[in-house]
C-alpha cells in the first residue's frame, strides 16, 4: 500500500445474525446554490492581497450544508487559491494555493466550510513506496516448466496459482466465470490494457487518469508511467485475467476490469484529490466494485484532531459514501505494517511520507484512520499464505478486518512447479511475476465480489458485503504464525469474538459459494 503492496469496503438477502453493516457517514451535505452561509459576507473576508510566498500545495475544502460551490469559489479566490475542480454532489472543492495561511483563512468561514486541509505537507519529492518486497519476474524457463505441468482445462501458468485453489476459484470457473455486465475498477498505479491476458476484458470507457484531481479519459491515460509501477497491472490480472489459453486466470475471468490511475509520477504517491476523483469517476461510470490496494498519502493514519487530516477524512468519506449510494462496493487492503488496527496505540514512524524525515508519533487507530481502509462501508482485507496462516506482514484487527484472502507469504511454500509462496499475476509489457502483500489479497476479494454481483445483479453494496462475510470460510485463531524472519511463533496477537477473529475477520472468501 502507497503505499503499495497493501498490495480497505444489501438487506434483502438473508444473512446470519451479527453481520451488521458498518455505520454510514452521518453527514453528506446537500449543496444549496441559493442558500447564504451563516456568518459569511463579502465584507468578512480579508481584503488584503493574499501571501503567495509558500510552496504550491493542493487542498480539499468541504462545504457545510448551507454553503454553495459558487460561494466557495469566491472565498478560495479571495484567499489566493485557484479551483481545480468542484464536486457539487458531495460538497468538496479541490484547490491550489501558495498562501501559507490559505487553509486557516478558509476555516475561519465556519458557515461555509466544515473543514479545509492540505493534501500534502511539502512540494512533491521523490520517495520510495512501501511494497512488501520487490516483484519477481517469471522467467521463460519457469513458465515452460509450469505449462508442462498444467492439467487439462487449466491456463498455461495456472499450476503456479495456488491462490485460486485456496479460495476455490478454480472450481467456480467450471460453473460461472462472471458477467460482462460487471466491471471492477482498479484504483491504482495504472493498468497495461495491451497485456494479452487483460486486453479481452478491459473497459476503456470506464478508465481514466485521476492524478491531480480531474479525470483524464484520453486514450492510454490510464496506463502506468513508462518508468512507473507494475502494481496496478498485477492487481488487475488477479481480478480478471482472461481464460484464453494464455498465461494465468483471474478470480473472475469473465468480468470486465477498468483502470483509474491515481499515483503521482516518479513517486507513486496517492494523494486525496486523486482518490476522491477516482471514487467519483467510478460512481458516475457505473463501476460495480473498486479495488483499493494502497493508503492515501502522506499520512499512514489520519487523525481527526489535526485540521488538515480531518479534512482529508471528511472528503474521502463523502466520496466513498457517494459511490456506495451509486452502487459501488469498495474493497481495500489492510496494510503491510503488521499493525493491530483494533489496538489502543500504534507507533507511526513513516508519516508524513512526502518529506525526507517523517515524524514519529503514537496514534489511536480508533480515531486516526488508515484511508480508505477504515472508512465506513469499505471491505477491509487481510492477507494469508498457502498454509492458511496470516501473512507475516499483514495488518489485522478484531472488528476491523472483514475478510481474508491470499496475499502471499514467502515463508509459506506451496507444492507448485515454482514452489513460490507469493502471488503470480500479470506485469506490464506482457509479462508475469510474483508479488506479495495485502495488495494481492484485496483483488481476490474484489474478484469474488464481482462473481457475487454477477450471480445477484440486483444486490446493492451492503448486501454484497454481507454475502462476502456470510459465505467466507470460518477460521479459528492459529496456535502459531510466521514472523518476519520466517520463525514460527505463538499467535498471541489473535483473539476471537462475535464469530470473527483478529486475523481473518469473518473468514477467507469463497469463490465457489459466490457462483452457487
Amino acid at each position: 500500500m502507497a503505499h503499495l503492496g497493501t498490495g480497505n469496503r444489501r438487506r434483502a438477502l438473508a444473512v446470519p445474525v451479527g453481520l451488521a453493516l458498518t455505520a454510514s457517514l452521518a453527514f453528506l451535505p446537500t449543496v444549496a446554490a441559493s442558500a447564504a452561509p451563516v456568518g459569511v459576507t463579502a465584507d468578512s473576508a480579508a481584503t488584503a492581497r493574499p501571501d503567495t510566498s509558500g510552496p504550491k500545495l493542493s487542498y480539499v475544502a468541504n462545504l457545510t450544508s448551507y454553503g454553495s460551490v459558487k460561494q466557495a469559489k469566491k472565498a478560495i479566490e479571495r484567499a489566493g487559491g485557484t479551483v481545480v475542480i468542484a464536486y457539487e454532489q458531495i460538497g468538496v472543492v479541490v484547490a491550489h494555493s501558495q498562501n501559507p495561511e490559505f487553509a486557516k483563512q478558509l476555516r475561519g468561514q465556519r458557515g461555509l466550510f466544515v473543514s479545509v486541509g492540505a493534501t500534502r505537507t511539502a512540494p512533491l519529492s521523490v520517495v520510495q513506496t512501501t511494497e512488501e518486497g520487490t516483484t519477481q519476474r517469471l522467467s521463460d524457463s519457469d513458465a515452460a516448466k509450469a505449462a508442462a505441468q498444467a492439467e487439462p482445462g487449466q491456463e498455461p501458468l495456472e499450476a503456479n496459482q495456488w491462490d485460486l485453489r485456496a479460495i476455490k476459484a478454480d472450481q467456480a470457473h467450471k460453473i460461472n466465470d462472471g458477467s460482462r455486465n460487471v466491471t471492477v475498477g482498479v484504483i491504482d498505479t495504472g493498468v497495461d490494457d495491451t497485456h494479452p491476458d487483460l486486453a479481452p476484458n478491459f473497459s476503456k470507457g470506464q478508465s481514466a487518469n485521476c492524478v491531480g484531481g480531474v479525470a483524464d479519459t484520453t486514450e492510454g491515460a490510464w496506463r502506468p508511467y513508462a518508468d512507473g509501477s507494475d502494481h496496478g497491472t498485477h492487481v488487475a490480472g488477479t481480478i480478471a485475467a482472461a481464460r484464453n489459453g494464455i498465461g494465468i486466470s483471474g478470480v473472475a475471468p469473465g468480468v470486465q476490469v477498468a483502470a483509474i490511475k491515481v499515483s503521482e509520477p516518479a513517486t507513486s504517491l496517492f494523494f486525496t484529490e486523486a482518490v476522491v476523483c477516482a471514487f467519483m469517476f467510478a460512481a458516475e461510470k457505473g463501476i460495480e466494485v473498486t479495488n483499493n490496494s494502497y493508503y492515501v498519502d502522506p499520512w499512514l493514519y489520519n487523525c481527526k484532531s489535526d485540521d488538515d487530516q480531518k479534512a482529508l477524512v471528511e472528503a474521502l468519506g463523502r466520496a466513498t459514501k457517494y459511490s456506495e449510494r451509486k452502487g459501488v462496493l469498495s474493497v481495500a487492503s489492510a496494510g503491510n505494517s503488521n499493525h493491530d488496527l483494533a489496538s489502543d496505540a500504534i507507533v507511526d514512524d513513516t508519516s508524513p511520507d512526502d518529506v525526507e524525515t517523517p515524524v514519529t508519533r503514537t496514534i489511536d487507530p480508533h480515531v486516526c484512520l488508515d484511508l480508505p481502509t477504515q472508512l465506513p462501508g469499505v471491505v477491509t482485507v487481510s492477507a494469508t499464505g498457502v498454509q492458511g496462516f496470516k501473512s507475516y506482514y499483514s495488518s489485522y484487527g478484531l472488528g476491523v478486518v472483514d475478510v481474508a484472502a491470499p496475499g502471499g507469504d514467502k515463508w509459506q511454500i506451496p507444492a507448485t512447479p515454482d514452489a513460490n509462496g507469493r502471488v503470480l499475476s500479470t506485469l506490464p509489457g506482457g509479462g508475469y511475476g510474483y508479488k506479495q502483500g495485502t495488495s494481492m489479497a484485496g483483488p481476490h476479494v474484489a474478484g469474488v465480489a464481482a462473481l457475487l454481483k454477477s450471480a445477484h445483479p440486483w444486490a446493492n453494496p451492503a448486501q454484497l458485503q454481507l454475502l462476502l462475510k456470510a459465505q467466507a470460510t470460518k477460521t479459528a485463531c492459529p496456535e502459531k504464525v510466521y514472523d518476519a524472519t520466517g520463525v514460527l511463533v505463538d499467535a498471541t496477537t489473535c483473539n476471537s469474538k462475535w464469530g470473527q477473529n483478529s486475523y481473518d475477520g469473518f473468514g477467507v472468501v469463497d469463490a465457489l459459494k459466490a457462483v452457487k
